[in-house]
């Protein structure tokens, strides 16, 4: 037998997970005025069907993301408690650890110490944006933004440069016309720097009346321009929003200021100390008060007592009216009257020239110690390339109202388990050039829809200057990549998912960036500190990219705010946060690793990366408690899925990448007849809580390697072989039964790559030097949909599907194994009510093969892989389609089936009640046995 590799002998998949609920903030045991600031935050509610949720878990809070525009320079704290947050619940750095029979010291002192640094760290952005939803909303006021008085108001942080500007087309690129202005305005000492843009009045217009005129840009763009002046305004607040007696005309501001300084030293005044006398307490003197104004007041006059007690002076702590306060509180602020002073969105276009128009090309301009440089800037949200492909240049996105995208459905709901379709929208296409949005939505969306899947996970979105490094190597955080389409054509793309009730995973790279300096982060202010690590920290060792500085408040608020970003303006329903071992460990994951437990607590780990993970999934699951955040990490650090306050990380799901390189190494390093199947479970379901399984993504296929299919079939004979031919219905039978036991067994989400549904027979390689820069693997050969071993490939993908659509099989809790036989190269196990079988042997086939099962009674057998339509020999007649269990005890059960298994085939059946027979039109194939495969799978039995 071949040798097994370390992973297979000793794999470390994360701990199992628990069911709690969400808990207080770490932060809500401090000070008072901490607990103000950030509150007891508890973690909202998830989805039901996720495990992490509990029922008791407090209610979510508010889901609006767009809240207070984050300031830079606020430092003032929140008083009150966010809505929906509970002080009962406990924090247990390590509790996680108890559960899952972890009982090492070091590391249980490493969670404790990382708690605390935490506590740290959320207390330094509270301190500065107040609490992690203005912490994460930094793309309300960040970068280029339309202010409602005639201008455009940009912010880019930059704390090396020392003068900023904005060149572009609207300035003819002139870096002094169009700058950041001296002071405090202009530049704080954060490091943030705001450029105002002032639209220009046409030749003949007259300047506004009042500075603070409002102009409706989107909202009610065509209302307005109804002649109301301030004096109206106040004339109809004071007659219609204010009481007789609430307020009382003065002269001048100064009124009652010119008459207390006539008492005291004016020409009837106190002139010597007798006269003065001795001045009364505090309460004598309100009281002597309080007697002048008894008849003067109105009744409805508010009373707002302040005595002086000595003691320090608290404007939440001031004696009132109640009756009076109440009132006052009960009446809406008279905003209205105010927006009745703005005017349309065609007043002012024929009053002013846009300071920059829709589609400008612009950059920001930076003088810093080794000279001037310009950048696109960091908060872009449409990126171009230049002319000539050296430096891009960001685009001023403003479409007028009437284009801008109207959103047409809402955020689905999935039921049961995550099976998601990974794409990348550039290959989605079967001709030889890179796709579109337009492309994919019209010509991709359909198939997945139809295919069964429910989820659809895009990578390559995010915009980047290297086509070739399937998008990985970011360049901008914050725009869609402009080679497939604008910003509102992703925004289709997404709402036409939503149509299709499919959700839209974004596949985030936050673990590194690239080291492009013109069009990236890289260098941004010209400094080698901004948003990276300096020295070889800020270096990936193998990658070329550089690696973010996650103990950097401002650096935060930047990554925390490109995820709020794209949930806000995208409506995205979820992340996957792609190689974290790169953003873990100092070593970038390119060490070896035994998976040790002090190896997750030693002096390579990047605490502050771990850090940045709880507040990133504590942000997303307390603004949008629907969000689905999975974990891609080749090290399955402990805890990924716990609650955070459990001292988990907070994900939903676990990627775990064992499987794929597992059925890679025994399809090329181990004789088929050698094939262990201990081996081959115990990397299956070793820990399958919560975690994502796929037999192959787009690692698979990508960076010289070959798809699974390109090494199991013959690809010469795939396209024009027939079914009966014996290599591909060998190697066929083998890809589907691989296929359903990696789907059988994942913990609640399975994911495929664009194409293996129906074993697409070549890699994906992009256009490059190595290949000169051709298209030929750059694409998807849609056309074999229909043909040979590929079509029946995809119906027997699609019947997994919409067998788990029907029945929630990955969603019926942890695994029976009854029977995992290296000799007989036999796998059964139950989950619920089904019962699975899997014959790996590549030779034999056994005509009576007994297995174990608990509950005696009848199985129906509703899926096999051995039938004509998934291209098997269909050797089982009719007759066997329905067993009854005999009471001879076989794998340690009471009870045992005889089944007939072909080679390299896998069956699965269900328990059906004793009522059957009155269950009706509902289940389909019950009172059928000779047709047990009805269209579209729909079958609903009893189960028990």
């Amino acid at each position: 037998m071949a040798s097994c590799p370390p992973f297979l002998l000793d794999p470390q998949p994360p701990p199992p997970l628990v069911a709690v609920g969400r808990c207080r903030s770490p932060l809500a045991g401090r000070a008072h005025l901490l607990t103000s600031c950030c509150g007891p935050c508890p973690r909202p509610r998830r989805r039901q069907s996720c495990r992490c949720s509990s029922p008791s878990s407090s209610s979510s809070s508010s889901s609006d993301p767009r809240g207070r525009s984050p300031r830079p320079r606020q430092q003032k704290q929140r008083t009150e408690q966010r809505p929906g947050r509970s002080s009962g619940s406990a924090v247990d750095p390590v509790g996680f650890l108890a559960k899952t029979g972890v009982s090492d010291r070091a590391f249980a002192q490493f969670l404790r110490d990382r708690h605390k640094a935490f506590k740290d760290r959320r207390w330094d952005v509270c301190s500065r944006f107040i609490d992690l939803k203005e912490g994460s909303s930094g793309f309300e006021l960040m970068g280029m933004h339309r202010h409602r008085q005639h201008r455009v108001d940009f912010m880019e942080w930059a704390p090396g440069a020392r003068y900023c500007a904005l060149v572009g087309d609207f300035n003819q690129w002139s870096a002094t016309e169009n700058c950041a202005r001296e002071g405090h305005l202009g530049h704080d000492d954060f490091g943030y720097w705001s450029v105002t843009l002032e639209d220009k009045l046409r030749e003949g217009q007259e300047p506004d009346e009042y500075f603070f005129q409002e102009y409706n840009y989107v909202d009610d763009y065509d209302k307005g321009d109804k002649g109301v002046d301030v004096e109206d305004l106040i004339r109809r607040m004071n007659e219609e929003y204010w009481e007789p007696g609430e307020i009382k005309s003065r002269r001048s501001q100064l009124e009652r200021v010119a008459k207390l300084y006539e008492e005291m030293f004016g020409p009837n005044s106190p002139q010597t100390e007798e006269e003065l006398g001795e001045i009364p307490d505090a309460q004598t003197r309100y009281n002597n008060w309080k007697a002048t104004q008894k008849d003067g007041l109105s009744s409805s006059s508010p009373s707002y007592d302040i005595i002086d007690t000595g003691q320090e002076f608290d404007i939440f702590n001031v004696v009132t009216d109640r009756a009076s306060f109440e009132k006052f509180q009960t009446k809406a602020p008279p905003l209205a009257y105010w927006v009745e002073m703005r005017k349309g969105r065609k007043a002012w276009i024929e009053k002013y020239v846009p300071a920059i128009s829709h589609k400008d090309k612009y950059r920001v301009y930076f003088n810093t110690p080794d000279g001037a440089l310009e950048r696109v800037p960091a908060w872009a949200t449409y990126v171009l390339p230049d002319a000539e492909g050296m430096q891009s240049y960001a685009v001023h996105w403003e479409p007028p109202p009437e284009e801008i995208y109207k959103w047409r459905y809402g955020r689905p709901r999935v039921k049961g388990s995550l099976r998601i379709y990974e794409c990348h929208v550039g290959i989605s296409g079967s001709e030889q050039k890179i796709s579109s949005f337009q492309e994919f939505t019209s010509n991709v969306l359909p198939h997945i829809k139809y295919a069964g899947y429910n989820a659809v996970q895009i990578i390559g979105v995010v915009e980047h200057k290297d086509y070739s490094s399937v998008g990985y190597k970011v360049t901008n955080y914050f725009a869609v990549s402009s080679r497939f389409g604008t910003p509102d054509d992703f925004k289709k793309l997404v709402d036409e998912a939503h149509g299709l009730g499919l959700l839209v995973l974004l596949d985030i790279v936050h673990s590194y960036a690239s080291a492009e300096e013109m069009v990236g982060l890289s260098l941004f202010d010209g400094s080698n500190d901004c948003y990276f690590h300096s020295g070889k920290r800020g270096q990936h060792k193998y990658w070329g990219t550089r690696m973010f500085k996650y103990d950097d408040v401002d650096v935060l608020h930047f990554l925390l705010s490109n995820l709020n970003w794209w949930v806000t303006e995208y409506r995205i329903d979820g992340f996957q946060f792609h190689s974290l071992s790169s953003m873990l460990y100092t070593h970038n994951g390119f060490s070896t690793f035994t998976g040790a437990i002090e190896e997750y607590c030693n002096q390579y780990v990047d605490k502050d990366a771990l850090i940045y993970l709880i507040l990133a999934n504590e942000m997303l699951h307390e603004l949008h408690p629907d969000i689905i955040t999975i974990a891609e990490d080749a090290t399955y650090y402990p805890g990924l899925c716990e609650p955070t306050t459990q001292g988990g990380l907070g994900f939903d799901y676990w990627a775990n990448l064992s499987i794929p390189e597992m059925w890679l190494w025994h399809l090329e390093n181990v004789p088929e007849r050698e094939w262990s199947m201990n081996k081959i479970m115990k990397v299956l379901i070793s820990s399958n809580h919560n975690m994502l399984s796929y037999v192959e993504n787009h690692n698979q296929s990508i960076s010289g390697r070959k798809s699974f299919a390109e090494i199991i079939l013959n690809t010469g004979m795939c396209s024009s072989g027939s079914v009966d031919d014996d290599s591909i219905f060998r190697a066929s039978s083998l890809l589907k039964i691989i296929k359903l036991i990696t789907f059988t067994t994942s913990g609640g989400a399975y994911l495929n790559f664009m194409g293996n549904e129906f074993a697409h027979p070549k890699r994906v390689e992009f256009p490059m030097s190595s290949n000169d820069y051709s298209f030929q693997l750059a694409c998807r050969k849609w056309e074999l949909l229909d043909k040979g071993v590929h079509k029946h490939v995809f119906s027997f993908d699609k019947d997994i599907m919409s067998l788990d659509e029907n029945e929630r099989i990955t969603k019926r809790g942890s695994l029976n194994v009854h029977q995992c036989d290296d000799t007989s190269m036999v796998i059964s196990f139950t989950r619920g009510p089904f019962l699975f079988v899997f014959n790996f042997n590549p030779e034999v086939s056994y005509e009576l093969h007994r297995v174990g099962v608990d509950e005696a009674g009848e199985y129906q057998l509703i899926l096999n892989t051995d039938e004509t339509k998934y291209g098997g020999r269909g050797e089982l007649n009719s007759s066997q389609y329905m067993k009854k269990t005999s009471d001879k005890r076989v794998d340690g059960c009471r009870n045992s089936l005889e089944l007939a298994l072909s080679s390299r085939s896998a069956q699965v059946g269900i328990q059906v009640g004793p009522n059957l027979k009155n269950l009706g039109s509902n289940n389909n194939y019950c009172d059928r046995p000779s047709n047990p495969y009805p269209p579209k799978m729909g079958y609903h039995c009893q189960c028990l």
